[in-house]
């Protein structure tokens, strides 16, 4: 059954982290900004989990092993054992798994997590298209990787070896800005090739699978900065999800969201979890939150009143996708958004 088109984000009487029995955190962006704590993730955290909320971190990053990244979390004062973490990294190891004999050998174009990651399936990691390898695996293998890396996986594939990719995103969230992700490596690859990889990663079906089989949640609020991973990942799990403005989405980029790319709650950053979360209601031609009012002409999106930044924001996402419907949202709101300092 197809999912309803979301025109506004959602109200919530309860704080979010009483509201859902698991937070599907991502972690660059969300968590941390190049290894450095987000402003007010460590305390939001704390306190979500001090209520009973279970925390999980789901990354699409495959590079660090769970063990890696549950160290620097608690080091950062996020005490997290490795069980909580769960990378594209387990989900394409998974996703090979089931299509290539125990203990096969694997070419990887990535880093230590990849290797880990198939271990744990019982599959044997390979660095040369000449060691008989039947898959290739390209993950995220951090801003050092060799370019004759590429060449090696080119190749293989080259050779029908079949492809997998941990994740597809064109950018990752670093500490001096948005440097090339793991999808930007794999367009060298495609390019040279002409092929198309298997995909593992949010948002797609492989990466849900792996983080409800690992974490056994029954009310996941997935959170994340990223509209076309983590939100369209949440759409496609058919689960709730937070959308936090700490990482690479801006205003701009929310209120032109298509359907899947919707979240169901917007907020500053991870404050948003402890708190309920304001309704958005009609008001005559527009639509109200807060001490805001949202409305949609031909050609721009306008805002009047005064109040809390995000209210007006919510009050334009609705207003901008109630026009759009199931399309992309064209209005210029880049006045509006300014009101807000957005």
């Amino acid at each position: 059954m197809s999912q309803a088109v979301r025109t506004r984000p959602d109200g919530s009487g309860q704080a979010l982290s009483e509201a859902y029995d698991t937070a599907l955190l991502d972690l660059d962006g969300v968590v941390y900004a190049g290894g450095s704590a987000i402003a007010y993730a460590v305390k939001s955290l704390g306190a979500a989990r001090a209520g009973g909320m279970h925390l999980a971190y789901v990354t699409n990053n495959a590079l660090r092993t769970p063990d890696t990244v549950a160290a620097h979390l608690t080091a950062l004062g996020i005490p997290t054992e490795a069980g909580d973490v769960i990378t594209s990294a387990q989900a394409v190891a998974r996703l090979i798994s089931e299509q290539v004999p125990a203990g096969a050998r694997v070419l990887v174009i990535g880093g230590e997590g990849l290797r880990v990651a198939l271990r744990e399936r019982g599959l044997e990691p390979v660095e040369s298209a000449d060691d008989d390898p039947v898959a290739v695996v390209q993950g995220y293998g951090g801003p050092e990787l060799p370019w004759g890396r590429f060449a090696e996986a080119s190749y293989a594939i080259a050779r029908g070896v079949p492809w997998f990719a941990s994740n597809t995103d064109l950018t990752i969230p670093s500490a001096r800005g948005i440097a090339p992700g793991n999808g930007a490596a794999v367009q060298v690859v495609r390019i040279a090739t002409g092929a198309e990889p298997r995909v593992a990663g949010k948002p797609l079906p492989p990466m849900h699978r792996e983080t409800i089989l690992r974490t056994g949640a029954e009310r996941p609020l997935v959170v994340g900065d990223r509209l076309d991973t983590d939100i369209e990942g949440a759409f496609n799990g058919e689960v709730d999800s937070l959308l936090v403005l700490t990482g690479v989405t801006d205003g701009a980029q929310l209120l032109a969201a298509p359907p899947q790319h919707r979240p169901t709650y917007v907020d500053a950053d991870l404050r948003g979890m402890l708190t309920g979360q304001p309704e958005v209601v009609e008001a005559g031609a527009g639509f109200r939150c807060g001490g805001w009012t949202a409305t949609a002409d031909r050609e721009r999106l306008e805002l009047d009143g005064e109040g809390e930044a995000m209210d007006g924001l919510r009050a334009l996402c609705a207003a901008a996708w109630t026009a759009a419907g199931e399309g992309l949202c064209e209005l210029d709101g880049g006045k509006a958004l300014a009101r807000l300092g957005l």
